[in-house]
């Protein structure tokens, strides 16, 4: 692609999408788009090829892997859309593989394109098995952005210009063990939602003991326990699914980002019967024309076998993870003030938001991608994908330095 050719592209941008969008874009990009993407990288239109620890958790298994894409071109080859009037088998075999990636614990699912999909179905089934209205979240989670996702999520940036969401919500202070039991005590809840690791508040784990007691007192009053892995799960942070790893008693599991395999859109909803009850009673409920689409359904278990494949690699690159950063840390102790995370999903914390807003674009500049946080302006986050080399690991390393370095003479 030619330099006028991303000019236009950026035109197109300020005319068609967000002004603000072609102008965040041009800044990253140092006025040149995307092109192509493939395993680690990302090539520009200008030929630079950049580091993508970004793409917001989505490409786990980095760019275009040959196992999905194989996949998907077979179903496109066959049928790439439903009926919706038959019974397609790509989606049930999708699912009884999905269900057997989680041990079965869960035998139930639905699936959605996104995160918020999963989380509004969740919240609306967890409603009508129980006959109650009011849902428990967290302080600092983050699960959509429509409106009954919203009003889980807790930053208020997200709903400015917005009265209100049609779902009643208590956020809980995440350090408070005792939380959950004083909200039923107060009166009857639906559901208990949460995120292992919070990504979007800046990769910060809930304490586990916490969670446990949460769950436990939940569980006794008859609420739905929900786990929102969307972007934690499927080995982002080691395990397919880190509450079911640590034993607590969920009644779903939502996932979604890397479950198309980075290739294509896919989220689901894992559960119980007892949470499913009211869509086994009458399957048209909630329904949405491309959920469950074959093409996105053929990307999955592909995608599922190579996480599976790569656990044990992506187990050595946290290991590198822990030892680079706090190396970073040392080095940089006025602009890091703290490093948090676990697996690949990590979050550094720098002194100010105009350090960190100047760190993703420096990055950008000197070839490596990092996702921002809205809900925490101080922090950036590192999504290394499972496929990266440690190599690669390295160069990420010293690119981070070298900005740090820049960020922190200003």
């Amino acid at each position: 692609m030619t330099p006028t050719a991303a000019t236009e592209v950026f035109d197109q941008v300020r005319r068609h999408l967000s002004g603000k969008l072609a102008l965040t874009g041009g800044f990253a990009g140092r006025g040149a788009v995307e092109t192509t993407a493939e395993g680690s990288r990302v090539t520009l239109s200008d030929g630079r090829r950049v580091l993508d620890f970004g793409s917001y958790a989505v490409t786990l298994l980095g760019h275009r892997h040959p196992e999905v894409l194989a996949a998907v071109r077979r179903q496109l080859d066959t049928m790439p859309t439903a009926t919706r009037s038959l019974t397609n088998p790509v989606a049930a075999a999708a699912a009884g593989r999905l269900a057997a990636h989680l041990g079965n614990a869960l035998p139930k699912v639905h699936f959605g394109l996104n995160g918020s999909d999963a989380v509004e179905v969740a919240v609306k089934l967890a409603r009508l098995a129980t006959g109650r209205e009011r849902v428990l979240a967290v302080r600092g989670g983050f699960h959509g952005k429509s409106l009954g996702a919203l009003a889980l999520t807790h930053s208020p940036l997200y709903r400015v210009g917005l009265r209100g969401c049609t779902v009643e919500v208590a956020h809980l202070d995440p350090q408070d063990a005792r939380a959950v039991a004083r909200e039923l005590a107060a009166g009857p809840v639906a559901a208990l939602v949460f995120e292992p690791v919070q990504g979007e508040n800046g990769a910060v784990p809930l304490p586990v003991e916490v969670l446990r007691q949460w769950c436990a007192a939940a569980a006794e009053h008859g609420a739905m326990v929900i786990a929102d892995e969307i972007q934690c799960g499927l080995r982002r942070c080691g395990e397919p699914s880190l509450a079911l790893a640590e034993g607590l008693p969920v009644d779903g599991v939502l996932l979604g980002k890397p479950l198309g395999g980075g290739v294509v859109p896919l989220s689901a909803l894992v559960c119980s019967e007892r949470l499913y009850a009211p869509l086994e009673a009458d399957p048209f409920l909630h329904s949405a024309t491309f959920g469950g689409h074959p093409l996105s359904c053929a990307a999955l278990p592909p995608a599922l076998e190579a996480m599976d494949r790569l656990a044990g690699h992506g187990r050595a690159l946290s290991t590198l993870l822990d030892s680079g950063l706090a190396h970073l840390s040392a080095r940089h102790p006025e602009t890091v003030r703290e490093v948090r995370g676990r697996g690949l999903l990590r979050g550094v914390d720098l002194d100010t938001p105009a350090h960190a807003g100047a760190m993703v674009l420096e990055l950008a500049a000197r070839g490596l991608l990092v996702s921002p946080c809205l809900g925490r302006p101080t922090t950036i986050r590192l999504l290394p994908p499972l496929v990266a080399t440690e190599a690669e690991l390295a160069e990420a390393f010293g690119v981070l330095d070298e900005a740090l370095t820049a960020v922190s003479a200003r």
